[in-house]
């Protein structure tokens, strides 16, 4: 006789057709599982050692059984579990189990596109600590190539990623949710330019920096002092460069290569809603670095969910810069408590349009209502308060009252995105429930009245995505509690000042106290420019007069423009100019008599 387990493994006679499609509907309908007709053995086997517990002789009685009331509910779980236990025995070994907790904690995903497209990229996990020691152990290597070898392979690097840009603009739409043509330029050339810009600022701050020199002094009747002296460019250390959410690669490119060329290894630590275009421009670096025969380990990417990690790093004494676009409540911290780095932080800012007259109102209507709807608002640049005087302005088609003003800045804005093709392109989609939820408080009035409310557009091409229109508030100025803090998102306020002095007088003090990257100025009068201008000088920021063409408000970050200047509290540095990377190396020197 053999054992009786070996019997409890022979099945009972062949299931019929009918009894095999009950059992597949009934566990389907209440698993999901789908047993089809090359698994039909094994649920046949499976069935038969549980009948032959229970003494059933067939498989229409047990079916019967297990589909009865509570009693068989009871039975259709220890059922189930037979099914089961030859699929879930990996999770039950607790080794295994340990292998694959290993594995997954290594792994990274927390991207999720605003257009609704599942992205399904991991991203490895690696220990900061050995990210420093590694950047470390690469350093000497890089120094070794002296300014001129580092500018190379950075120029290589930019070529390469230049290459790339395609691949790179999708990364950066998918991720940020910036509309097609903006990811392409924002997020390929022009942060292409801005590293280009880094680069050649530091290969002319390092070339003022002589090798070696002969140095001799004079003795009388004594021999001269002879001296030669050499001359040693030298990193500072470990850079570590954090990105934002919303332009991962132009807001990474001029501290990433800025630290590069000067002689640092860098660690990238990108947002984690927008690590793609970040990881690719890291691979493309590591496979530069290593085709040139330096250590890859030279720059290295730093994915982490945590804000404690973050801390960490920024803190840890081997980093001696540090280059932050973000919130003001992380980059004050960062100021605060990094205090072994170099912070470059670009905050939050409250950007402002002065207008007091025009002889191009439709034009300049026009640039306004691109300047509030470009990306939706999500930029460090946009226009959020415009300062009208109560009195209204002086145009080409006559006096407009600040009332009509703000409706005709309402109309433009609608005109402008009437077109689904043009809004969608332009408009992108919200990247971050914050920001949607700002949107809908807008809209509900409570932070002034809504001239213009906020409307939800549907994009035929990638309906997940949230798309919303822009809202226009009307405020007076006393409100400052409304437009005196960055609304970020698509959400502007007309606020009603005295006069045009009054205007440029509170464009300053906003500036002045909570920051701007930009400002702008309409005027048909030379006097209100010039007393603009003069205000621009005094609070630090860059100024943009009259402009009704192709060059917009907002876009004060490209086309050669300094972006901040170090002396707001928008931002504590400038992208790029030639503070921004003269600190990020030292010159030793050694010297002896000769």
């Amino acid at each position: 006789m053999q054992p009786s387990g070996v019997w409890a493994l022979k099945p009972l006679a062949d299931m019929s057709q009918a009894e095999f499609r009950d059992w597949q509907a009934l566990l389907e309908e209440r698993t999901g599982v789908v047993i089809n007709e090359q698994r039909r053995a094994f649920l046949q086997t499976n069935l038969t050692a549980r009948m032959r517990e229970l003494g059933v002789g067939d498989y229409a009685s047990y079916f019967r059984q297990v589909t009865d009331g509570p009693r068989g509910a009871v039975e259709w779980s220890t059922l189930l579990d037979r099914l089961t236990v030859q699929e879930t025995r990996f999770f039950r070994h607790r080794p295994s189990f340990e292998v694959l907790e290993s594995y997954l904690r290594g792994r990274l995903a927390t991207e999720r596109s605003p257009y609704g497209v599942a992205l399904d990229v991991q991203y490895p996990v690696c220990d900061p600590e050995a990210l420093i020691a590694a950047g470390q152990a690469a350093m000497k290597g890089w120094q070794a190539l002296g300014a001129d070898g580092r500018t190379g392979i950075c120029l290589e690097i930019l070529d390469r990623l230049n290459k790339q840009s395609f691949e790179l603009a999708h990364a950066v739409m998918m991720t940020t949710g910036q509309g097609w043509m903006m990811a392409f330029q924002a997020g390929a050339p022009h942060a292409q330019d801005r590293g280009l810009e880094a680069v050649a600022y530091a290969w002319r701050e390092q070339s003022f920096v002589p090798a070696e020199t002969v140095w001799e002094k004079p003795q009388g009747k004594n021999p001269p002092l002879v001296m030669k002296k050499h001359f040693q460019i030298v990193g500072r250390g470990t850079a570590l460069v954090i990105g934002c959410g919303t332009f991962p690669t132009w807001n990474t490119y001029p501290g990433l290569f800025a630290a590069l060329a000067t002689g640092n290894p860098v660690i990238v630590k990108p947002h984690s809603n927008a690590i793609l275009p970040a990881a690719i421009t890291v691979r493309t670096i590591r496979a530069v670095l290593s085709e040139n025969g330096i250590d890859p380990n030279l720059v290295s990417l730093c994915v982490a969910d945590k804000r404690a990690t973050t801390q960490a790093l920024a803190t840890h004494p081997a980093v001696k810069s540090i280059d932050f676009t973000g919130s003001n409540v992380f980059g004050q911290w960062l100021i605060d408590n990094a205090r072994q780095a170099q912070v470059y932080a670009e905050l939050a800012g409250v950007n402002n349009i002065v207008i007091e007259s025009t002889d191009a109102y439709k034009a300049m209507l026009g640039n306004l209502a691109f300047t509030l709807s470009l990306y939706s608002g999500q930029m460090c640049t946009t226009s959020q308060a415009i300062f009208v005087p109560a009195g209204g302005i002086e145009t080409d088609q006559g006096h407009k009252s600040y009332d009509e003003f703000c409706a005709d800045l309402a109309a433009a804005v609608q005109r402008f995105l009437s077109k689904p093709e043009v809004a969608h392109a332009v408009l992108g989609a919200i990247q971050s429930a914050d920001t949607a939820e700002r949107i809908d408080v807008a809209n509900s009035g409570a932070l002034g009245t809504v001239v213009l409310a906020s409307t939800k557009l549907d994009n035929p091409d990638f309906p997940a995505a949230k798309v919303r229109t822009p809202v226009l508030l009307a405020c007076d100025a006393a409100d400052e509690k409304l437009y005196m803090e960055e609304r970020f998102g698509p959400i502007a306020f007309v606020v009603k000042v005295a006069d045009s002095a009054a205007a440029v007088a509170l464009s300053e003090r906003v500036v002045s106290t909570h920051g701007a990257l930009t400002v702008g100025v309409y005027s048909t009068r030379q006097d209100v420019i010039d007393a603009m201008t003069e205000a621009t000088w005094r609070s630090k920021v860059a100024l943009s007069i009259n402009l009704t063409g192709g060059v917009f408000v907002n876009q004060s970050a490209a086309y050669s423009d300094y972006h901040g200047t170090g002396g707001n509290p928008a931002a504590n540095a400038s992208y790029a100019d030639a503070a921004f990377v003269a600190n990020r190396f030292v010159v030793v020197q050694r010297r002896y008599h000769i």
